[in-house]
């Protein structure tokens, strides 16, 4: 969500005709993220939030788009697309595509609570359990194919204990088989700041942009890692049971997903690693850019890895 194309009032004003939301009164660019380009935006008739697709392209986008209206109309808290003139949600803003969301009440949070870890977990439980009714289909481009081209990309990029820690951990993961976990939507980014609260009350999942068809579980586990995790990386027992449970009321966890928690928890880690350690060495330029720490999710991945047992233990208690 970083600002990468900058665009003025009198082409935001023409690109708003195409919609019924009334007359521009203020805009402002979004500086927290790294994918895209995003403004507040509003209007006579509401707030909104616009976003210009600076990696995506046309054909991909409708996927994201359906999907998030067909959640926002299956009560799963998440901001519905707005439907143009010709009641298409996308368009071409600068020569990219774009497209106008409504902005939901509530803010992002920085420091995490049992409530609302609880509120987060039932959430996305019933985002998985709807989800089987949603058409789309896309793979996953953040996949294991994509960890060993990171890894061969980072290659003279990390320091020898970095190295050690990627290449073991590369080769436990291609050791353990997900084909018996079930799979289905997945948000796949599902972090604190792809949350909105009002107090401990969940107002909306936004930023959907990483949305996929794959292991439900290892999205359950990218969201643990985030919403749960210590300042240490270790695990917070009492925010990690309400999410879990509350998750399970609406999906409950097969005995083959409990068996496999302990690899999705270091496999989500490593993901984020990946992608924070590229970032971090390959940035992309733009008007204003977040760049987060590599560091915070390699120490995840590492307690991960030394408390495989415990993490297990967790989905019994």
């Amino acid at each position: 969500m970083s600002v990468y194309t900058s665009i003025d009032q009198d082409e935001l004003e023409s690109f708003l005709l195409n919609y019924q939301v009334g007359d521009l009164v203020d805009f402002m660019g979004i500086s927290e993220g790294i994918e895209n380009t995003n403004y507040f935006v509003t209007t006579t008739h509401g707030r909104y939030v616009l976003t210009i697709f600076e990696q995506l392209s046309a054909d991909e986008l409708p996927y994201f788009l359906d999907l998030m209206a067909f959640l926002a109309e299956h009560e799963v808290p998440s901001a519905h697309p707005v439907a143009d003139n010709d009641n298409h949600y996308l368009r071409e803003l600068q020569g990219k595509p774009a497209a106008l969301v409504a902005r939901l009440n509530g803010s992002g949070i920085k420091q995490t609570n049992p409530e609302q870890c609880r509120a987060l977990g039932q959430s996305l439980g019933k985002l998985h359990a709807v989800s089987h009714h949603f058409k789309g289909e896309r793979r996953n481009p953040r996949g294991p194919a994509w960890w060993y081209e990171m890894s061969d990309k980072l290659e003279g990029h990390l320091s020898a204990t970095e190295r050690t820690l990627l290449d073991e951990e590369l080769l436990f993961q291609k050791s353990h088989s997900r084909d018996q976990l079930p799979t289905g939507v997945i948000h796949a980014d599902l972090f604190r700041d792809n949350a909105l609260f009002d107090g401990n009350t969940l107002t909306g999942i936004i930023d959907f942009y990483y949305a996929c068809n794959d292991v439900q579980l290892y999205d359950l586990a990218i969201t643990v890692n985030d919403w749960c995790s210590h300042e240490d990386g270790s695990l917070d027992e009492t925010r990690v049971t309400a999410m879990l449970d509350s998750y399970e009321s609406q999906r409950p966890l097969l005995d083959a997903e409990k068996d496999a928690w302990p690899v999705m928890l270091r496999a989500a880690a490593l993901r984020f690693w990946l992608s924070r350690l590229h970032d971090k060495h390959f940035p992309k330029e733009g008007e204003m850019t977040h760049i987060k720490d590599p560091d915070v999710f390699k120490q995840i991945l590492q307690d991960r890895i030394a408390n495989s047992a415990s993490n297990r233990a967790l989905l019994n208690l």
